[in-house]
């Protein structure tokens, strides 16, 4: 009897060792093809703005219409991206000062450049004092700081796989010179960098 216990270690062992180096191949494949398809995120920029109305004569609510160019890129080789919920909203001094717009599903090809021009507003939202009285300020003196944010989820495609979805969170944050009572158009200030993105 302790013969035949001994006799079942060498298939046992063997078979331990196959699943041993199966696992091993598996998991050297999946970090060779990462390494290989490695996604780097998507960039955001922010090229042209216009602002058809900003009213804050009726505090704590302000009305406002806007539309930002942003163009966006995927700097990948070998990996598409989806976007299939996007959404974008304006903040001024960390409030929305505008409600959230949904955008089209996205699709992203490899190493592709796309322009977006969503128009946001058009609906009054409630703000704190501080926010109302600053935009009052700010567009006095000409200089207005503005949040353009977009969250959403996104998957990576490379080949015939796809991932799962990854959240998405873009914070591009631009200064616009505003004169009270302008309409259309307005100049981007400064140096407009890149929008931080999130994932």
């Amino acid at each position: 009897m302790m013969q035949g216990k001994h006799g079942n270690i060498g298939p046992r062992r063997a078979l331990c060792t196959c699943i041993t180096i199966f696992l091993l191949l598996i998991g050297v494949t999946a970090l060779t093809l990462w390494l290989v398809y490695r996604p780097h995120k998507p960039q955001f920029k922010v090229v042209g703005a216009a602002i058809y109305e900003l009213n804050t004569s009726a505090p704590p609510l302000i009305s406002t219409t806007m539309q930002f160019t942003v163009i966006t890129r995927n700097p990948n080789k070998r990996v598409s991206i989806y976007y299939d919920k996007l959404s974008t909203f304006v903040s001024y001094r960390n409030e929305p000062i505008t409600p959230q717009v949904m955008l089209p599903p996205l699709y992203h090809r490899k190493r592709s450049t796309v322009a977006v021009s969503p128009v946001v507003g058009g609906t009054a939202v409630p703000v704190s004092l501080d926010v109302a009285n600053g935009l009052v300020m700010d567009e006095a003196y000409g200089v207005v700081g503005l949040r353009l944010v977009f969250f959403g989820r996104l998957r990576w495609k490379a080949g015939a796989i796809k991932t799962g979805h990854y959240g998405v969170y873009v914070k591009c944050d631009v200064l616009v010179g505003l004169k009270k009572g302008f309409v259309g158009q307005v100049p981007l200030l400064g140096t407009t960098p890149g929008c931080k993105v999130d994932i």
